[in-house]
């Protein structure tokens, strides 16, 4: 063979050398990926144990806790006196004004004259019946004289005792709707509103969705206009959610001061607490038809779905009742890309953030 012939067979098999060398890349291209290098990178957190803070914020109006209303059951009397106003203190049966019971104690006099003679009438005719002196008729007529007597004498002096209209309840006087030399007659408005024993409450408006996170006993720091902080207790939630606004009544309980007027405005925090609790991130949450889920993360980075129950909620953070213990790690906002069973790739972060 001569040396040209050599050298073009050495190319040729060069050539086809090259050709058989890049076909395998392609073939190692084409392989199945694993299953992590398929998994979806997501943003894992942990159950912690740590204080909720934050809290939910609700506004609403100060209210008397309970009102009694005051007013004379007379009609046609002179209002003589009045021995409260306005923002007073007053103790249950203490007077609060006086009717003129001039005429009316003339009256009593009168009708207890009269009553005296029915009675003596019907004395006299004590032990008569059967003997024929009178008829059993004109005996029943005078006993019964004497008993309607009786009755008109009791009517009256239980008018003279209505003539004081005295507090039903200990408390503090709101308003007055009565005047010195006043007619009593049938009006329907009060003479005097009380708030029992001085007791004020916050009647806040919550909005729906955070109501699950307010119990009756929780604690509940109360902010006024003028830039007092109060302590108050909530007292009541609301069984029902008003269907036009989608809101509900939290009542919270609050001391007895004088800087409390019903009708003024206040803003409540409920939930802010430093008392350490088990909570999750409030990002963690799956809200499914069947309740609530979070989606645990094994050591094998392998995704399972665990039910959960949540109280209180603050600062980016909801109280867990029941659920998987604390450390536990569980993915954030993407959870709702992953199913039960799917390798996930931690990507590890704050949980608050």
């Amino acid at each position: 063979m001569t040396t040209r012939s050599m050298i073009a067979t050495a190319l040729v098999c060069s050539a086809i050398g090259l050709t058989a060398c890049g076909k395998k890349p392609d073939e190692t291209a084409k392989k199945p990926a694993s299953a992590a290098a398929q998994a979806r990178t997501v943003s894992v957190g942990s159950v912690e144990t740590r204080p909720l803070g934050g809290g939910i914020e609700a506004s609403g109006l100060l209210v008397s806790r309970e009102e009694a209303a005051v007013g004379s059951e007379l009609t046609g009397y002179r209002v003589a006196r009045l021995y409260a106003d306005e923002g007073d203190w007053v103790r249950a049966g203490q007077p609060l004004a006086q009717l003129d019971d001039t005429l009316l104690r003339a009256q009593v006099d009168q009708q207890a004259a009269v009553t005296a003679q029915a009675q003596a009438e019907a004395a006299r005719v004590s032990g008569l019946d059967g003997q024929g002196i009178l008829s059993q008729e004109q005996i029943e007529t005078r006993r019964y004289q004497a008993k309607a007597q009786e009755a008109a004498l009791k009517e009256l002096r239980t008018r003279v005792s209505r003539m004081t209209i005295t507090s039903p309840v200990s408390g503090r006087v709101l308003q007055r709707g009565v005047q010195p030399g006043q007619i009593a007659g049938g009006g329907t408005t009060p003479w005097f509103t009380i708030a029992r024993d001085g007791l004020v409450e916050l009647d806040a408006e919550v909005n729906e969705a955070d109501l699950a996170g307010i119990r009756a006993g929780q604690p509940a720091q109360v902010s006024l206009p003028g830039g007092q902080s109060i302590s108050g207790v909530v007292r009541l939630v609301s069984p029902r959610v008003d269907s036009a606004n989608r809101l509900g009544k939290v009542r919270v309980r609050l001391p007895v001061r004088p800087d409390l007027r019903p009708g003024g405005f206040g803003r409540a925090n409920f939930g802010a607490s430093t008392a350490p609790v088990t909570a999750i991130p409030e990002s963690a949450i799956r809200y499914e038809a069947d309740g609530l889920y979070v989606m645990t993360v094994d050591s094998n980075n392998r995704a399972h779905q665990a039910a959960v129950k949540i109280g209180q909620k603050g600062g980016g953070w909801a109280q867990l009742i029941q659920g998987p213990p604390a450390g536990t790690r569980i993915v954030l906002g993407g959870a709702s890309f992953i199913t039960d069973g799917d390798v996930i790739r931690p990507a590890q972060q704050q949980a608050a953030r």
